[in-house]
Formats: C-alpha cells, sequence, structure tokens
C-alpha cells in the first residue's frame, strides 16, 4: 500500500462519528428523506457508513430523546437536527456535552445548548433594517403578526430603535396594510420611509398591493420568498444568495431529486459543517463556536458559545422575474 493511500485511510479511520436526526416516519417523513437525501450530499469521499448515523425522530420530543440516547451510546461526537423546536429542546438536554446543531428558527431555543442552524427572524429583519438605514430610511413602520417567528422579528426591530438614527414604529398585529395610513394619522404620525411586514402570505400580498406610486418602501423577511415576486415587485428582503445556493441546488437536482427547499439546504450545510470540523481535527462544543466562519450554502455563518448565530444574508429584490440579489448584510 502506498504512503498516501496509508495516510488517507488513516485518516478516514479517525472521522469522529456524527448522527443525523430527521423526522423520517410521522407526517413530516417526507420532508425528513429530502433533507437526508440533501445531508447526503455532502459527506466527505473519506465517508464511511459508521460516520454518520442516520436515526429517526418521528417529529416529536420523545422520540428525539431517544434518537440522542442511541446515537451517544454509539459514540456519536455531534448531533446534526432535529428539525423543530420541541425536540431540538429536548434533544440537547439529552446530548449532555455532545453539541447538536439544529434546523430550528426558533430564537427562543438560545441557551438550550442547541445551536442554531435555522434563519431566524432576528438575523433576517435585523439585515434587512440595517440595509435599509443606509439606504437613507429612517422612519420605518413594523406590521406585527400572531407568529413566534413575527414576534422575534419585532423584538429584533426594536433593538434596533435608535441605530444609526432608525426610528422603528411598531403597529398592533392586528393593523392591516391598508388601515396604515389611517393608523398613523390617528397617531399624528406622517408616512413612515418603510414597512416591515414581519409576517408572510396574505399579509404581504396586501401590503405590497396598497404600497404602490411612491408609498413607502415594502420590507419582508425570507419568508417572502415563498410567495411569486411578480407580486411583490420592488419590495426589498433578505434570504439566502441564489449564486451560493446554486451550487447544491444543481448536484440536489443532477441526484434525480425535485428542486430542494430551504430546510434540504439546511441538511447540507449541517453536513457541511460537520465535515470541517472534522477536517479541523477536533469536533466539539468549543470548536463549533472558535471557527470564525463556515462558509456554506444559506450564507456564512458564525456560532456562539451559547447557540445563537450571526449570519451573512444577500438582500433581495423581487422583480417581475424573479428575486434579485443586490447586496450583502448581516452581523459577521
Amino acid at each position: 500500500m502506498s504512503p498516501l493511500l496509508a495516510a488517507a485511510r488513516g485518516k478516514a479511520a479517525k472521522r469522529p462519528p456524527a448522527a443525523l436526526l430527521l423526522p423520517l416516519s410521522g407526517p413530516s417523513a417526507t420532508l425528513g428523506v429530502s433533507m437526508q437525501r440533501a445531508a447526503m450530499l455532502a459527506q466527505s469521499p473519506l465517508s464511511k457508513p459508521q460516520d454518520l448515523m442516520i436515526l429517526d425522530t418521528g417529529g416529536t420530543a420523545a422520540g428525539a430523546t431517544a434518537a440522542v440516547q442511541q446515537a451517544v451510546k454509539r459514540g456519536a461526537r455531534i448531533i446534526i437536527g432535529p428539525l423543530f423546536a420541541e425536540e431540538s429542546r429536548a434533544a440537547a438536554q439529552a446530548a449532555g456535552g455532545v453539541p447538536v446543531i439544529s434546523f430550528s428558527n426558533d430564537e427562543n431555543l438560545v441557551g438550550s445548548g442547541a445551536f442554531l442552524l435555522g434563519i431566524t427572524a432576528s438575523q433576517s429583519v435585523t439585515s434587512i433594517l440595517r440595509y435599509a438605514r443606509g439606504r437613507g430610511v429612517k422612519r420605518v413602520a413594523v406590521l406585527a403578526g400572531p407568529s413566534r417567528w413575527s414576534a422575534q422579528g419585532v423584538a429584533a426591530a426594536e433593538r434596533l430603535r435608535g441605530a444609526a438614527g432608525l426610528d422603528v414604529i411598531v403597529l398592533p398585529a392586528e393593523t392591516a396594510p391598508e388601515q396604515l395610513r389611517s393608523v398613523l394619522a390617528r397617531s399624528g404620525s406622517g408616512l413612515p420611509d418603510a414597512v416591515l411586514v414581519t409576517e408572510s402570505g396574505d399579509a404581504l400580498l396586501r401590503a405590497a398591493r396598497s404600497m404602490q406610486d411612491g408609498d413607502p418602501q415594502l420590507l419582508g423577511t425570507q419568508q417572502a420568498l415563498d410567495l411569486p415576486p411578480g407580486a411583490l415587485r420592488g419590495a426589498w428582503m433578505t434570504g439566502p444568495d441564489p449564486a451560493s445556493i446554486s451550487d447544491f441546488a444543481q448536484r440536489y437536482g443532477s441526484a434525480g431529486a425535485a428542486g430542494p427547499g430551504l430546510l434540504a439546504a439546511l441538511a447540507y450545510d449541517g453536513m457541511s459543517i460537520v465535515e470541517a470540523l472534522r477536517a479541523g481535527g477536533v469536533v466539539d462544543r468549543s470548536a463549533l463556536s472558535a471557527v470564525p466562519s463556515f462558509a456554506i450554502a444559506t450564507g456564512p455563518i458564525r456560532f456562539a458559545a451559547d447557540g445563537h448565530a450571526a449570519r451573512e444574508l444577500a438582500v433581495l429584490v423581487a422583480g417581475p422575474d424573479g428575486f434579485t440579489a443586490v447586496d450583502k448584510s448581516g452581523s459577521l
């Protein structure tokens, strides 16, 4: 055997095992399978079957706890997943000192022991407001919504109040976009420079219809990327850079799968992070937070010891032909 081949085999033999936790049964099984397929694409050519345990959580906290216990018993040094917030909290509690890279975007998990790989409302709102302020926006009206995502986005906007002269006006969740003028008139405030809709779906579409012909600039979060861009023409939002995610999308499509969603991209990124740690020779919590930045498909990311992450996102403009990246923003 050649020395190079022997060295490569020795390196492969020392690769710390990882566990991938996904809902491979239950109502989210189809999504779990697509995420598993995506994660496999990021594995190193040195990988052996024993390098990665694939475990089913069933999408429940109890299933996640059982999967983590099995993974740790079998020697896993790092856990990728699970997907949902409550199962991620349970997984982090069961994992002890083994790091858990959760796909969840729920910021309430910060401090639970899990590292958040999902794009959070805070990351998205902070990025778009910093970009808007750099383009001359001084007053932003934030339309709240009933979801946990919206509440976390509103909290992020309020933290930026006063930053670089930014004035943030938070309007109640029941305020409809078409009521914006009358609500602000009753409060004695004129129209703002921009309106940030923290929810997706109908609220954002109604706001897009009501803000035309020189009305305030419409801002959205990465959740708006699920909507037809033509209906949001001219809106600014943040999300993964289409250019950086295209290589993964092509590889995923070449494997015979339908077009990947964001969660599939996150699964690919989770496995990419594990491979980067393996290449560095240390796979543990301190190594995960010590890396200055992981270059992944959904945007460069840096983890803090408490589990929250700073991330660079692309600023996207909606147009008739899609979303076009015009800049980068974030807190890296």
